[in-house]
Order: structure tokens, then C-alpha cells, then sequence
């Protein structure tokens, strides 16, 4: 495949790593007491390269169909994902909830939604933008490979782009997707990446079951022998794996991912599909793992094998499978809450508490 991104990932910050964990040291508690949320400070100041920070946070959410909808993958017809985007601008969906009860800014990127929708903004919703790509033609995973080069390529590039439009001093971004039958396709992608079978990865998405459940697992079994068919080792490469059964949404989460790693922005990784994202990219630039958080474990059955092989420890285990960075909205507050407790704490010093390890040291 002729894409390269020539993406530069820096390295986790070992001077804020230090003075993190020095300073969670002196903390008027018992050392480790806050178990994850001192992690999590030690995590993003590592990440951030200073005081670690969880505002200002935006979330970015990419929208896209899925042709393969056609094959009845899912409880919900392709029209869905248009009217989403409209109820996102007005302010309707769990993610604009979220996002207005924690004081986050909300954009929605239009990569490839098929059907026309109304931009009816009241005011406190998403802002939209239609990316060029979104024009781009998209095949049937199935049969035919999801995008071409030149289309993946640009989704990648929407993503990136979109991160950059984003203010400078943004700490954290929280990826999400809107897409029906997206589920599909990121089983097709964790499946040939991890070498799984379809039973292994294929959950129930929007809600099916019986014979649909039964019909995506073959259609996803249609899409890996098809790849797998293929000459050129097609398998051993993530970007190639996106290309042929991912999707519009999915190439511009792993462009998006990687240009907010690149900028210090630590990535709060929502549920299964921006995971799906995330594996690809670890699989091409594994020095970009460290750049994410996880927020929690999804209900999809594929979500707990890319978690795994990402080493990923997920913050919550609610039972969630919404998508549309709504986990990731839900997990923001321990990332405030260990901010606050890492800058806000006194020390031993400060507040005259004595200090077990002074205190028990000859």
C-alpha cells in the first residue's frame, strides 16, 4: 500500500512522570489510597509533559453509513445515522447531554453520512462540519473493499484536521462515533487483526438477535475470507485492514487519534469502534499507546479482546453500549476528580500532618 503517515509520537514525559509521582507521594493520605485516580494523574502528566489537566476537554465525534447495513446487520435502517446527526446539533442525543452537563464542547464531523439531514441548531447542540470526504464513494465491505486508497487516505487526513481546528491549549479529547452497522465493520477489522473467528468478536450492536445476530456473524465471516483471499499479506497491515472492511468514521478516529497523541492531547478512548480505531493505529505506531486513556468496557462482545491486546485497563464497567463518546462523557469526572485531588491536596508539610515514613524512620 503506498500510505505512509510519517506520524511522530512523542514519548511518555519521564521528568512529569517523576514529579507527579513525587508529588502523590507527599499527599496527605496513605500512599496508593486513591488507587486509579493517582494513576490517572501520573498517566496524563506523563502524557502532557507538566502538571497533569483534564480541561479544557473536547469531544469529536465522527459520523458515517455503512453500505453493508444492506445485508440486515442491524435493528436500525442507514437513515438513522442522518437523523443522529441532526439530533446531536439540537441537542437531543446522550452525548449533547453529557457534554452540556460537564461544560465540553461537542463537534460532530460528517465523513460519509448517506442521507440528508436538517442542520437545526437551538443553540447548546454540536457544531457540525460536513468534511469533502464525505462525497467520496464507500463499497460494501462484503463483496468489495469499504474505501479506496485515495479515500482512505483523506478520512484519515479529516480526522487529523479536525483535531487541529481544535484550541491549543485542549488537554483532553474524547473520541466517539455515530455510524449504523459500524459494529460490523469493526468486528471484521478486530477479527483480522487479532486473528479471531467472527463468533469471537461479532456482538449484538443495536440490539439483534436469532437469525440477524446468526447473518452478521456470516457476513462478517464474507468480509475476512474475502481479505484474507487476498495476495499481498493484506492482513499484516493495519491501514490496509481499515481500508478493506473498516469505514469513513473509522479511518478518521485513527487520523484523529494520532494527530491528538502527536499534540500531547491525552485520548480518552470511548467504547469498541474508537478501540478498533485504536488497535489499528497501536498496530502500525505501537509508541502511540501511551498517549491513550480507556474509559470503560463495552457490552459488545469484541470490546474485552482489543482491550486485552492493548494492555488497556478500562476506568468504568457499566454495562454500555451506546457509542457516540457517551462512556467516555461518563468517565471525564475521574479525570477531573484526580486532577483536582493531585493540585488541590495539601501536603504533609503544608498541613503540619505528621508522615508515617518520617515518623517510623530511625
Amino acid at each position: 500500500m503506498a500510505l505512509s503517515p510519517h506520524w511522530v509520537f512523542p514519548e511518555l514525559d519521564a521528568s512529569a512522570v517523576s514529579a507527579a509521582r513525587a508529588r502523590q507521594e507527599t499527599l496527605t493520605k496513605p500512599r496508593g489510597s486513591l488507587g486509579a485516580l493517582e494513576d490517572l494523574a501520573v498517566a496524563l502528566a506523563g502524557i502532557q509533559g507538566g502538571p497533569p489537566a483534564s480541561r479544557p476537554a473536547a469531544a469529536v465525534l465522527f459520523a458515517a453509513d455503512h453500505p453493508v447495513v444492506r445485508h440486515g446487520v442491524s435493528a436500525y435502517p442507514a437513515e438513522v445515522t442522518a437523523a443522529m446527526v441532526a439530533n446531536f446539533v439540537r441537542g437531543g442525543a446522550a452525548a449533547s447531554v453529557l457534554c452540556r452537563h460537564l461544560g465540553v464542547e461537542l463537534r460532530v464531523v460528517d465523513v460519509g453520512v448517506a442521507h440528508p439531514y436538517e442542520r437545526v441548531d437551538r443553540g447548546d447542540g454540536a457544531q457540525l462540519r460536513r468534511d469533502p470526504v464525505a462525497d467520496d464513494p464507500i463499497g460494501d465491505l462484503r463483496v468489495e473493499d469499504a474505501l479506496s486508497e485515495a479515500v482512505y487516505e483523506r478520512a484519515l487526513r479529516a480526522g487529523a484536521a479536525e483535531i487541529d481546528a481544535l484550541g491549543g491549549d485542549t488537554r483532553v479529547v474524547l473520541l466517539g462515533e455515530m455510524g449504523i452497522g459500524n459494529t460490523t465493520a469493526s468486528a471484521a477489522v478486530t477479527a483480522l487483526l487479532l486473528g479471531l473467528e467472527p463468533e469471537d468478536v461479532v456482538g449484538v450492536g443495536t440490539g439483534i438477535s436469532g437469525d440477524a445476530l446468526s447473518r452478521k456473524i456470516e457476513v462478517v465471516r464474507d468480509a475476512m475470507r474475502r481479505v484474507q483471499q487476498a495476495p499481498g499479506g493484506l492482513r499484516a497491515d493495519p491501514h490496509r485492514v481499515v481500508q478493506a472492511v473498516g469505514g469513513k468514521e473509522i479511518a478518521a478516529l485513527v487520523g484523529a487519534m494520532a494527530r491528538a497523541i502527536e499534540r500531547r492531547m491525552a485520548v480518552l478512548v470511548d467504547g469498541f469502534i474508537v478501540s478498533t480505531a485504536a488497535l489499528a493505529l497501536v498496530r502500525t505506531s505501537a509508541e502511540a499507546r501511551a498517549g491513550m486513556l480507556f474509559a470503560h468496557r463495552s457490552a459488545e462482545l469484541g470490546h474485552a479482546h482489543v482491550l486485552a491486546a492493548l494492555d488497556a485497563r478500562p476506568l468504568l464497567d457499566l454495562g454500555m453500549r451506546l457509542g457516540e463518546a457517551s462512556a467516555a462523557l461518563a468517565a471525564l469526572p475521574l479525570l477531573d476528580a484526580a486532577c483536582a485531588l493531585h493540585a488541590g491536596m495539601a501536603t504533609f508539610a503544608s498541613a503540619s500532618v505528621p508522615d508515617r515514613a518520617r515518623r517510623d524512620t530511625p
